[in-house]
């Protein structure tokens, strides 16, 4: 990782005296692809614009677009820096086209990284489909392993083009987009932390193919349309270790205090504790609605705090990850710095013992005004779920106005 810390260093040294650059980026659409693992290749679109401030770029992953402001050039070297999460791409690039590395330093992660000017396809098909997957099915990843985990697979499908998600005990995987091309399937997505890519064949009501993340990670699975198929409750995975009648921590916040729920500010309040990271797509996700609800519901018998278990390989670059969302997306309540170094779930259930497990970040715990556990949701049905997220928000509502009611 030092030659990408070097480069980094390099741009950034001469931000504030750098001349013009003689080169300009295309506005427009292009093609980004990441190179996984097998010689199979990731692809996504994204339009680049040029305003008063800069260059700006937006990545489509079917309904959502992901909005990025953090373009840095010198003279043939570029440098992307994704909004909220730690990663960035840097390379060299051309009018028409950009060669670099998408890195995610903590993790010492890089996926090779090309794209090209004015190429609108995200997927190249070259038969029709020869099936529709829209419907709802069951899903298995690693099947007959160790590491097996049940899923859902949503999916609607016009044309070739095919939307959708695959939603699991611990969360969904975000928006995917892709097509199905003759009998294969084809999904991707880049939201700036993932880079997911989805292949299988398809015969009558079956899927069977391989998911891969980034150039780390792959496994196979295997899917039935199933229109009756639902996960297990949320509600029911997670829940309080016997011979523990409370839940209680104490962790530093950003400005070096420590903080409790016997502090007074939580006192005979409704509490929602997040259990997240700041790499964590699904926890952004959650963590937008919780903004958004607290802006609609001022509630002075309400709180929310989060717990956050960093990657991030120091306390300063933790706090630094933990500032950056707070600030993109206007948190009021207090994140506290919970773990850094690892995100590993056993070792985070050791800073709090009160719990069975640690199955999902982000995992939400509901504390009535006695200080009583009430609730505790694994995993979180992000907007990408749809009808499963307007689900989500109607019982949200519901079940913390009932506490805030009591």
């Amino acid at each position: 990782m030092k030659k990408y810390n070097l480069l980094l260093v390099i741009l950034l040294t001469l931000y504030g005296c750098k001349e013009p650059s003689a080169l300009s980026l295309s506005e427009g659409i292009w093609r980004g692809t990441m190179e996984v693992q097998d010689g199979e290749i990731l692809p996504f679109n994204f339009e680049i614009k040029n305003g008063s401030d800069g260059y700006t770029m937006e990545v489509f992953n079917a309904d959502e677009v992901l909005n990025i402001d953090d373009i840095f050039i010198d003279k043939d070297s570029i440098i992307i820096r994704m909004p909220v999460f730690e990663g960035y791409i840097a390379g060299t690039f051309s009018n028409s086209t950009i060669t670099g590395n998408f890195i995610k330093e903590s993790l010492d992660r890089v996926v090779p990284f090309n794209a090209n000017f004015d190429d609108h396809k995200r997927f190249v098909t070259s038969k029709p489909p020869a099936i529709n997957i829209s419907g709802n099915w069951e899903v298995v990843f690693s099947k007959g392993t160790e590491d097996s985990y049940v899923a859902q697979g949503i999916f609607n499908q016009e044309g070739e083009k095919v939307t959708g998600t695959f939603r699991t005990t611990t969360g969904d995987y975000r928006y995917l987009e892709g097509a199905v091309d003759g009998d294969s399937l084809k999904l991707s997505t880049f939201d700036g932390a993932h880079v997911f890519l989805f292949l299988a064949s398809l015969s009558d009501g079956t899927m069977k193919g391989t998911f891969y993340s980034g150039n780390h990670y792959q496994e196979p699975f295997e899917a039935v349309l199933n229109e009756s198929y639902e996960l297990p409750d949320a509600y029911e995975l997670t829940y309080l270790n016997e011979g523990y009648e409370k839940f209680n921590f104490s962790f530093k916040d950003i400005n070096g205090n420590l903080i409790s729920l016997d502090d007074p500010q939580y006192q005979n309040k409704v509490v929602i504790v997040q259990i997240m990271g700041t790499y964590c797509p699904n926890c952004l996700d959650e963590s937008k609605f919780l903004v958004n609800y607290l802006k609609e519901n001022d509630q002075d018998d309400l709180e929310v705090i989060a717990l956050a278990f960093e990657y991030a390989k120091t306390e300063e670059d933790a706090f630094k990850g933990i500032k950056r969302l707070r600030d993109r997306l206007g948190i009021s309540y207090s994140i506290l710095l919970a773990q850094y170094g690892s995100a590993d779930k056993k070792t985070a259930n050791e800073k709090l013992p009160m719990l069975n497990h640690i199955l999902s970040y982000p995992t939400t715990i509901f504390l009535d005004k006695k200080g009583e556990v009430r609730r505790i949701l694994t995993g979180f049905n992000g907007p990408a779920t749809k009808g499963k997220y307007i689900e989500f928000k109607k019982d949200f509502e519901a079940f913390t106005a009932s506490l805030i009611a009591e």
